[in-house]
């Protein structure tokens, strides 16, 4: 097995059921990275060294009495705090909560634990998960493992850094408009944003309700492409408090025949040209797929050059208000700039009953055309962003969310999409594709990523880049 905090969360689950290693051995090469590297990077926000060296040990006492809790047993995880965590204090990055502890966990925090999971912690996040990189008034920001002076991306960017950085093998994200699968892309690591309606969004805060909720959908971010299916399967399927999700079969990708799948890729939109380098990862991503016998064919859909004509009215219907109705709910009084301005923006997109009326038609209408396309592709192969990630402070200057088109087509869609690190900038920071699939077929997307993981790289130690955390 590789050093532990290298590892990925199926490596180890192997390691610790095979009695290689105890699950104390590996959460506490977890504690001790964070203890050593969080400083530089801020991406765990609340340590719980104490309960988690506890549940260790008892998972190590089940297991030498033959009694394994689950799938991972003895793994750690982190939790973003934008999932309630039961006994906790809970954020959700905003004022108004820095002391708020929740009685009970989200759904999604509940499964991992109950698989067997040690919770060492909670990371950070922008408040209320409403931007593209991570900063908030209760903590602070955190910094991109490779470059410190950039962003891990948002609003999953606390748990993408720690686990670029070694200080947690996986993480169940939340994704609205790209929040699993920009960090992702920021930091190196694999991510997928499900179907929506596969994993329960319940006990995340703010709650996914309304407009938003046909185009919100949870996953697991981790260092490799086999852990996404590994915690996936814990997840997913109905809580019966989510009233979106379904009993749907997941596909195991270990079983999808690569050669014949057919691809089509693109490197631009039509709304954000990317860098030459973020094309250049898309197109190697699409090469490795036809040296594995897959039909690959350079297509964009029509269409998703109007992405953020029809997202964004969405997003911004109430003119803020929801979000305001949250805040006031949490008691927050003052709010991050970010946040601020994402309100006076949200307030100026105000549109009446009629207006998005006809906005949820057009949108039904791409869905049709979107889905007329895949009946000749079984992936789509394009860039999660038009570059690699941004300085602090960039993610709302002016036409920045063309940049962060990219992802919010297939929130629209609500399709699965996965990312893989495929490629790096010249200043060492890594560059994701994404990898799109139909609904539900996930597996197919698993499949098609891990592929390019293994072509490709994937995911690289920011110990061996250049200007990168200093441990």
């Amino acid at each position: 097995m590789r050093e532990i905090t290298a590892a990925s969360a199926t490596e180890l689950a192997r390691a610790i059921r095979a009695k290689e290693v105890s699950s104390v051995e590996v959460t506490q090469a977890h504690l001790s990275q964070i203890e050593a590297v969080n400083p530089k990077i801020n991406g765990v926000v609340q340590v719980t060294a104490e309960s988690a060296l506890k549940r260790a040990r008892e998972l190590d006492r089940l297991l030498a009495n033959d009694h394994p809790v689950g799938p991972l047993h003895g793994v750690p995880t982190t939790v973003k705090d934008g999932w309630d965590l039961a006994g906790v204090i809970s954020t959700a990055g905003t004022e108004g909560r820095k002391s708020f502890v929740p009685a009970e966990s989200a759904t999604v925090v509940s499964r991992v634990y109950a698989a067997g999971c040690v919770i060492l912690g909670k990371t950070n996040v922008p408040e209320l998960s409403c931007a593209f990189e991570t900063d908030n008034l209760v903590y602070g920001r955190t910094n991109n493992p490779y470059k410190l002076d950039r962003t891990s991306g948002g609003s999953g960017g606390g748990g993408a850094a720690s686990i670029a950085s070694g200080m947690s093998p996986f993480e169940i994200g939340e994704d609205t408009g790209g929040s699993i699968r920009l960090p992702s892309h920021c930091c190196g690591i694999a991510g997928i944003r499900s179907t929506t309606g596969r994993v329960p969004l319940t006990g995340y805060y703010p709650p996914i309700a309304g407009l938003v909720a046909p185009v919100s959908a949870a996953g697991p971010m981790a260092r490799r492409v086999e852990d996404l299916f590994t915690t996936l399967s814990v997840v997913a399927g109905p809580d019966w408090r989510d009233p979106q999700v379904v009993p749907m079969p997941l596909g195991d990708p270990r079983a999808v025949r690569l050669p014949r799948l057919r691809v089509a890729f693109h490197t631009d939109n039509g709304i954000f040209s990317p860098t030459s380098e973020t094309a250049t990862a898309v197109i190697a991503a699409a090469k490795a797929c036809g040296e594995a016998g897959m039909i690959v064919e350079e297509k964009r859909p029509n269409g998703i050059e109007h992405t953020n004509e029809l997202f964004l009215p969405i997003l911004a219907a109430d003119g803020g208000a929801e979000i305001s109705r949250w805040l006031k709910q949490a008691g927050t009084t003052h709010l991050h700039p970010s946040l601020a301005r994402l309100l006076q923006m949200e307030g100026g997109l105000q549109v009446s009953g009629a207006d998005l009326a006809a906005g949820l038609s057009r949108l039904d209408q791409f869905r049709s055309a979107m889905i007329w396309f895949m009946r000749d592709y079984d992936v789509i192969i394009s860039p999660v962003a038009g570059c690699p990630a941004l300085p602090h402070g960039k993610s709302f200057d002016e036409d920045v969310t063309r940049v962060f088109s990219y992802t919010a087509t297939y929130n629209l869609t609500g399709w699965p999409a996965v990312v893989v690190r495929a490629g790096t900038s010249p200043e060492g920071l890594p560059i994701g594709v994404q990898v799109i699939a139909k609904p539900w077929r996930e597996d197919v997307a698993l499949a098609v990523a891990n592929h390019v993981e293994v072509a490709l790289g994937g995911w690289l130690s920011p110990l061996m880049v250049a200007d990168s955390i200093p441990v």
